[in-house]
């Protein structure tokens, strides 16, 4: 069985996204497989008006998801920062949000320190120990870039281990 998870970094000016391939054998006692399916940015200019860069990040949504056909989507919780910072994100997850909603995928939610611990096995890594936690996890011999791709890449790992420790018990 495959399953297709889509990690989703939510920002105004960048919104990272990074999506991976589960294969889940018949057979119980084989590890599942995971493996790298595409990742990239969705970038907004900062001299367009807000509305515009809203848009934006809505119409390559849809893009994205149309073109990755995931199974299941997990994205990044609002982590409170600056003020200022924390409300245009939130306006930017508003439309990711939107986005899902219409396109009827069901979706998980993760904060930070749950991302790194997941990755890494605690909540205060650092952010080049879960970017190297993803290329290990991924067999990769890089590190995804830019960030905001490598940390949906983590999201969507996440998910995934989420996903198959609830397989892992509903099996044993």
């Amino acid at each position: 069985m495959e399953i297709k998870i889509l990690g989703l970094d939510p920002g105004i000016a960048i919104l990272g996204f990074g999506s991976i391939i589960c294969q889940i054998s018949a057979e119980f006692n084989l590890d599942p497989q995971v493996q790298l399916q595409d990742y990239g940015i969705i970038e907004t200019a900062a001299k367009k008006p807000f509305g515009d860069r809203l848009c934006t990040i809505y119409d390559d949504l849809h893009a994205v998801i149309k073109e990755i056909q995931p199974d299941l989507v997990a994205v990044e919780k609002l982590f409170f920062y600056r003020m200022s910072h924390t409300i245009t994100i939130a306006q930017a997850r508003g439309v990711l949000m939107l986005v899902l909603g219409q396109s009827g995928l069901p979706y998980v939610e993760f904060t930070p320190p749950e991302v790194k611990k997941a990755l890494t096995g605690y909540g205060n890594a650092q952010k080049i120990e879960v970017q190297e936690a993803v290329a290990r996890e991924l067999a990769l011999d890089f590190i995804p870039r830019p960030d905001d791709a490598a940390d949906a890449l983590a999201i969507a790992l996440t998910a995934w281990f989420h996903q198959s420790a609830c397989i892992n018990l509903s099996s044993g």
